[in-house]
Order: structure tokens, then C-alpha cells, then sequence
């Protein structure tokens, strides 16, 4: 099974520790890469128009400003750095030592700078989004999908997929339709009409990668997968016109 996790926008900063090791990180074959653009962002967050690139606002200055400094900012595990909707629901502090060991093997968090890494690797806060411009060339997306290709079809080989990324971070690597499911969440109205809710999403995928890291369960298939998340959540599996497998939370209409 690999869980397939965007990162969050938001970040908490480790307040001690030593600084990120590029070399350490999990997929050495991308170090290359990672230090290509975090070199690149270094350069790009010293410029003037460096919010414009980066796409935030004002507010947001002190983290642009972090970023020249990431080389010896403190750094943490991935699942403690990165924070949001998605890693509340997860709520990765609380979970059981062997739930913990499973993340660190199961779970491949997506970054728009460090390409993929695993959940226990370490990292310092920092404030890139993919749809940064920023990339050496073209999008972000485009960049590291020839990076991550060969990468992540190695570490995915035959195993089951659940991909719980945002659309720009599933273009930097379309993963396999017939391995992959993806998870959604669809609010229930009265009349029993639905639909999809992106915000709701990312609680709920929070929710699942906690209950299928407490599970101890390692599911061959989407039917599989359905089956164990029925025993907690009230889901529903599809499949679309590639055959990928959808597998969605039916969220009531008060919620």
C-alpha cells in the first residue's frame, strides 16, 4: 500500500534541531533536483518581486524571507511540519507507535520543492506552492514530473495506490490508473442529491490515512480498501473512464 499525501500551505517551524540534510532525505536519486530548485528558490525569494513569483501576499513576507534560510533552519519530521485541515485530521502526534513505523513505510508526501519525500523525513518550514513560478523551466508541475516518474513507478511497483493529492500535484506524476484510487468527499443534501466539496476533502482524507494507519491492514484492492473504510466512514466506490478507482466519503448535508 502507498499513501499518496499533498503537503499544507501552512507549516509549523521546528524550534530546534539540526538543518535539513539534503542527501538524507528518502529518493536520493532526486537530490540533484531538490538542490537545483532550493538553490533557485533562495535566489528568486531575495528579489523584489519575489511575492509576485510565489504567489502570496503581503503577509506573508517573513515566510518569503525564511526561505533564504533554509539551509540552516532547525528541521523536523515531515508529519509534524507540515500542518492544515489534512494533518489535523491525521493528527499524527496521537497516533500508535506502530501506526507511526507504518507512516515512515506508507506514506509519500508530495512537495513542490523537495519532489517526494517520506514522513518521517526531515525538513525545515518553508513556502513554495506549486503553482509557483519559479521552475528552471515551464510549471512546477511539468519540472518535476520527468524527476519523479522513474522514482515513484519504482517505489508504487505493484502495490495499491491511495492518492489523496490536489490536482497540481497529481500532474507532477499521474499515478497508474488501474493501481490507483482517489479519495473525495461528496455532502449529502436532504433530497439525497450530492456534491463534491474540496474543503471537506482534505479533513476526510486526514480521517482515512489515520484509520488505514491504525488498521495494521494492507488492502489488495479498491474493493478491499472500500471494505475496510466502511467499518468507520460511510463511502462509496466508482471508477471513472480510465478505470481509475474513486472511491468517495458521503458527507451529511449538516456537516
Amino acid at each position: 500500500m502507498l499513501i499518496l499525501l499533498p503537503p499544507s500551505e501552512t507549516k509549523t517551524q521546528p524550534a530546534d534541531g539540526d538543518p535539513v540534510d539534503l542527501g538524507a532525505l528518502s529518493f536520493p536519486e532526486l537530490t540533484e533536483a531538490r538542490e537545483s530548485l532550493l538553490a533557485r528558490l533562495e535566489e528568486v525569494s531575495a528579489r523584489e518581486d519575489a511575492r509576485q513569483l510565489l504567489k502570496v501576499g503581503p503577509s506573508l513576507a517573513a515566510e518569503v524571507e525564511r526561505n533564504r534560510h533554509l539551509r540552516e533552519l532547525p528541521a523536523g519530521p515531515a508529519l509534524q511540519v507540515y500542518t492544515g485541515v489534512l494533518y489535523d485530521a491525521l493528527d499524527a502526534a496521537s497516533l500508535t507507535p506502530a501506526a507511526r513505523e507504518r507512516a515512515g513505510r506508507d506514506v509519500v508526501i508530495a512537495s513542490a520543492l523537495w519532489g517526494a519525500i517520506a514522513a518521517t523525513d526531515r525538513i525545515p518550514a518553508y513556502r513554495l506552492s506549486i503553482g509557483a513560478k519559479i521552475a528552471p523551466k515551464g510549471s512546477l508541475a511539468a519540472w518535476w514530473k520527468g524527476e519523479l516518474s522513474p522514482v515513484l513507478e519504482s517505489r508504487a511497483a505493484d502495490e495499491l495506490i491511495i492518492d489523496c493529492r490536489s490536482g497540481g500535484y497529481q500532474a507532477a506524476w499521474p499515478a497508474p490508473a488501474k493501481q490507483t484510487v482517489l479519495i473525495r468527499a461528496e455532502r449529502e443534501s436532504p433530497d439525497g442529491t450530492r456534491k463534491v466539496v474540496s474543503h471537506m476533502a482534505k479533513h476526510y482524507r486526514g480521517l482515512i490515512t489515520r484509520s488505514l494507519l491504525l488498521s495494521g491492514e494492507d488492502p489488495a484492492d479498491a474493493e478491499a480498501l472500500a471494505d475496510l473504510l466502511a467499518r468507520e466512514h460511510r463511502v462509496e466506490l466508482s471508477r471513472d473512464t480510465r478505470g481509475t478507482a474513486q472511491l468517495s466519503v458521503i458527507v451529511p448535508a449538516d456537516r
